[in-house]
């Protein structure tokens, strides 16, 4: 059975998704990009503030999931320039528990308006 999971701690779109679902012990979130939660607005910073965004999103679904990053299993990751890769990784290595997951990333042609990456993480419950 799939469980559909929204919490307000993180961005809620109008689009229509849920921010993740879990299909027995395992949550599968929506693309996530850096978005403000508070004000639905992409954030300023550069890759790094809308990494670091990114995060605190998805740490409020997991949370809402009854999981953390401890439990991430695979993460895939889309920029819309691989030159980011390595600002990416820095937060990524710092926000990221060890053992880190699985992860895949690859070059786009968009992420939508504005924002230069987007991450889904899979997590065990």
């Amino acid at each position: 059975m799939v469980e559909h999971i929204e919490t307000s701690d993180a961005y809620t779109s109008a689009a229509p998704y849920s921010q993740a679902v879990t299909h027995g012990d395992i949550v599968y979130t929506a693309g996530q990009v850096g978005i403000d939660p508070d004000t639905g607005d992409p954030v300023d910073g550069g890759i790094e503030a809308e990494a670091e965004a990114i995060f605190d999103n998805v740490e409020a679904i997991l949370a809402a999931a009854g999981t953390s990053l401890d439990d991430v299993v695979s993460v895939t990751v889309f920029f819309t320039d691989f030159g980011d890769f390595d600002a990416f990784n820095e937060v990524y290595a710092a926000r990221m528990p060890e053992p880190r997951p699985a992860r895949s990333a690859a070059e786009v042609t968009s992420v939508g308006p504005g924002f230069s990456v987007e991450v889904e993480f899979v997590a065990a419950v």
